[in-house]
């Protein structure tokens, strides 16, 4: 069973180290001394969880928080920031930019992981959310189509779908198939910034199954740039020899061994 990741952030090394030794036991521990490094992690692997220092020396970690709230893939993330010893503006200032708790220094180790525990399973009970993109699921689509139709106002509904995901993932295995599925998600998300509206809509289905809501104006051009994107990284996902070959041979859904490129 694969643990769940956290990253925690903190400029002080004894203090890093500590959020570490007392984490690594339970959860796959991430480190990072800066709010930038973070940022960076968070995007390329993103953690079920953040702890967050609220000092320091690049972003402060409020400045961290909202920059992770504006992003659709991860506004939902769980953050409990970590404060000084009595400063109550500082706890305040956490929660006000988008952190879900806070707890004071020095704190509790016992406490700290209860906390986790408690952050992840609100997180995951509250939240409509693909656990792997963090894109509303299926219940937030059927919300945002049944809106759509009932104020009679035209709109465009793309179905995505992975043209042998499947293979890939059977060749790579799983990691690899969530890599692009994660990478997939990125993808629409930047193209509904770039050329879409405040209103577009971006779910996740579930596997490799997606559904986008935009304008009628707008759909052709944000369905070239999507194509377009994703021919761009797909031979990223493939092994130097395969992209060499041009293909991968496994079996189909038919259980034939097949090439697919």
């Amino acid at each position: 069973m694969h643990k769940l990741k956290v990253l925690v952030v903190d400029d002080d090394p004894d203090i890093l180290e500590l959020l570490g030794s007392t984490l690594e036991e339970e959860f796959d521990v991430i480190r990072a001394a800066r709010g930038n490094e973070a940022l960076e992690k968070i995007r390329q692997t993103p953690p079920n969880l953040v702890v967050l220092d609220y000092m320091l020396p690049d972003l402060q970690g409020t400045e961290v928080c909202k920059l992770v709230r504006k992003d659709p893939l991860f506004m939902h993330l769980p953050i409990l920031m970590l404060t000084g010893k009595g400063e109550t503006d500082d706890k305040v200032h956490g929660l006000d930019a988008g952190a879900d708790d806070y707890m004071v220094k020095p704190f509790s180790p016992q406490e700290l992981i209860a906390r986790i525990h408690m952050l992840i399973r609100r997180s995951n009970s509250n939240l409509d959310a693909n656990p792997l993109t963090r894109l509303p699921g299926n219940v937030t689509i059927y919300k945002e189509l049944e809106e759509k139709i009932r104020s009679k106002v035209q709109f465009a509904v793309f179905y995505i779908d992975i043209d042998n995901f499947k293979a890939l993932n059977d060749y790579y295995g799983f990691e690899r198939g969530d890599q692009v599925i994660k990478e997939t998600a990125r993808i629409l998300i930047n193209v509904i910034q770039t050329k879409g509206t405040p209103s577009d809509f971006i779910g996740h289905i579930g596997g490799d199954d997606f559904v986008m809501i935009t304008s009628i104006e707008n759909a052709e051009d944000i369905a070239k740039m999507i194509i377009a994107d994703f021919d761009n990284i797909t031979p990223k996902f493939f092994d130097e020899p395969d992209r060499i070959k041009g293909y991968i041979e496994t079996a189909g859904r038919d259980k034939e061994i097949r090439k697919f490129g």
